[in-house]
């Protein structure tokens, strides 16, 4: 199994909301694959969305701002969304995060009738950035943040997504979304270490 080594970037990058701020990647971003295409996929029925996914406290605010129009899109009153339970975390905006909820072996908001995300949907069809609405760990899988390290979601480390080794790179499927949620100067530096990467100069063992 692909490994990658701890890079550390030239400075920190904060996300466009304060936190989380990354100041370190790990290159297994850059090599290991998985179908980035979600929306194409014919075999994993959104596998992915199995566990729910963390939320920050000012996303779950943005989220609740369009309760009643979500509730008829949905299906899912309000009451049904979270999981009641928060957790103090300083790299979430607002300072904590709690979950979506997980009925039926999925994630509430993962559609039964099509597929995919309805908080991406939702937006989508009322002409929103679905950023405000989706939760950033939603965006940004595979990859995945912790202690200041852009890494592979635990997913990738313990191959359990089923859509794994098909495609292009962890780090090429969100790069756009690496962008907006931080900043392009990340991105070109993050371009420079991949090119270093794939040159061979810091091949994972």
């Amino acid at each position: 199994m692909l490994r990658g080594v701890i890079r550390s970037l030239s400075r920190p990058y904060a996300c466009r909301w304060g936190v989380p701020v990354v100041d370190r990647v790990d290159t297994a971003v850059f090599v290991r694959t998985y179908f980035v295409h979600c929306m194409e996929c014919t075999y994993c029925h959104d596998s992915c969305c199995q566990y729910g996914a963390d939320i920050d406290a000012e996303n779950v605010a943005r989220v609740e701002a369009h309760a009643e129009g979500l509730e008829r899109f949905t299906g899912v009153p309000r009451d049904r969304w979270w999981t009641g339970g928060w957790k103090d975390d300083p790299e979430f905006p607002g300072g904590r995060q709690t979950r979506t909820n997980v009925e039926g072996g999925a994630c509430v908001f993962r559609s039964r009738k099509a597929r995919g995300c309805m908080l991406h949907s939702y937006a989508l069809e009322k002409g929103l950035d679905y950023h405000d609405l989706k939760p950033m760990v939603s965006a940004l899988f595979p990859v995945t943040f912790d202690g200041g390290l852009l890494h592979p979601s635990t997913e990738i480390v313990d191959r359990s997504l089923q859509c794994i080794d098909d495609g292009p790179s962890l780090y090429r499927g969100v790069r756009g979304e690496i962008e907006w949620y931080f900043d392009p100067d990340l991105v070109s530096e993050l371009d420079e270490v991949e090119r270093a990467v794939l040159a061979g100069s810091a091949v994972p063992k």
